[in-house]
């Protein structure tokens, strides 16, 4: 099978995210790195591409040049996917000249600065054909994607409750590092902090787990931490169709919190539990019967969490594996078609423009309640 040829936007000297998302692209071979613009500093840029081995002459000093020149090369050889892993704010127009110029899009969340971007770029992304996949990292782990088949399947029966939690700690005092400067600036991060850092995160994993869209809501928004022009904690009741309701708790206040992202469903008959921190188990809750234990890697699990587990049970797949399961499933996307063939519904299940636009629908209507009185607001039409 040939390997796409993979772009960076971003990732330069000191981005803890574009080694990650390098890592993601190498695991399951299915991308070469060939070209980028790993910084808006050309000396910074030619360092990084070194580091990679990257041809000189295609490393770029910024993401213009790289988009226009790698357009201007011969098809079989100019970059196919571009990778943009740069702060929200430098979201929206590398993705939309990258469309434009007819190369795939993956990109980090929040998809833009704002929920108007978002829509903009939906635009963009139907009349160009090209496709476009968001790295919402937590719906690529296996049990994640067996828990979410578990609902489907009607195992828990009908849907009455939805908690989920993201308790990060890193930001409970003022001095704030590289990674925390533009996440709590507003002209780079956005109108929201920790909503739009992790609370999208939280937010979209309850809506592929549950399998239900959050309809409105009434949200607690505050910024702990004097000074800080964001906010950095916050708890949301949530209203999912069919009147279903959920809790949602982002802060990145929570002093000696690392990255323990949680959710738990309860429905008619039962309810199900998945943490991060151990992420091959997913526990299973039965009104009159003892708890069940799912494991990554058996037999019994669904097709959907086989397809993105690599190791057998008992070896430990972690937060770089579900990085890779998105890579993995938009490759095998876009060669199934440049192959003309069907692709696998498994390889499928990947999130893109639709939960880009419901995150960014989200953070509006989050940000908004938070400082309404009226407190409980419909989603944002997304």
């Amino acid at each position: 099978m040939k390997k796409l040829r993979l772009g960076m936007i971003g990732g330069g000297p000191g981005s803890f995210i574009g080694a990650i998302h390098r890592i993601a692209a190498r695991m399951d071979n299915h991308y070469d790195l060939v070209c980028g613009a790993f910084s808006s500093s050309a000396e910074k840029s030619i360092q990084t591409g070194n580091e990679l081995g990257l041809n000189t002459d295609r490393i770029y000093p910024s993401y213009e040049k790289l988009i226009t020149a790698e357009k201007s090369l011969p098809e079989e050889k100019r970059v196919q996917v571009i990778s943009i892993v740069t702060p929200n704010h430098l979201h929206f127009e590398p993705a939309k000249m990258a469309l434009e110029n007819g190369f795939h899009v993956i990109l980090d969340k929040p998809i833009t600065l704002s929920l108007a971007e978002a829509l903009l770029l939906k635009d963009i992304q139907e009349r160009t054909g090209k496709f476009l996949c968001l790295t919402h990292t937590y719906t690529g782990y296996p049990m994640v994607k067996e828990a979410r088949q578990q609902i489907l399947d009607g195992k828990l029966g009908e849907i009455r409750k939805v908690y989920v939690e993201y308790p990060q700690g890193w930001l409970s005092t003022a001095v704030e590092n590289k990674q925390a400067d533009w996440r709590t600036d507003p002209s780079k991060s956005g109108i929201a902090g920790a909503m739009g850092d992790i609370g999208t995160h939280a937010f979209n994993l309850a809506e592929y787990v549950s399998g239900l869209s959050v309809q409105k809501l009434c949200a607690d928004i505050n910024t702990v931490v004097a000074n800080r022009r964001l906010d950095d904690d916050g708890a949301v009741l949530l209203k999912f169709e069919n009147e279903v309701s959920g809790v949602l708790m982002a802060t990145q206040i929570a002093a000696g919190e690392e990255n323990n992202v949680k959710i738990r469903v309860y429905g008619e008959k039962g309810g199900l539990e998945w943490q991060q921190a151990d992420a091959n188990t997913l526990t299973l809750k039965w009104l009159d019967e003892p708890a069940q234990t799912y494991r990554t890697g058996g037999s019994y699990l669904s097709s959907f969490a086989q397809h993105n587990t690599r190791t057998p049970s008992g070896h430990p797949e972690g937060y770089l594996e579900a990085f890779a399961n998105i890579y993995k499933n938009f490759a095998e996307h876009i060669l199934a078609i440049q192959n003309q063939s069907e692709p696998k519904k498994e390889s499928l299940d990947y999130p893109g423009i639709t939960e880009g636009i419901r995150g960014m629908a989200f953070i509006e209507t989050v940000i908004a309640s938070g400082k309404s009185t009226q407190k409980w607001l419909d989603l944002k039409k997304s």
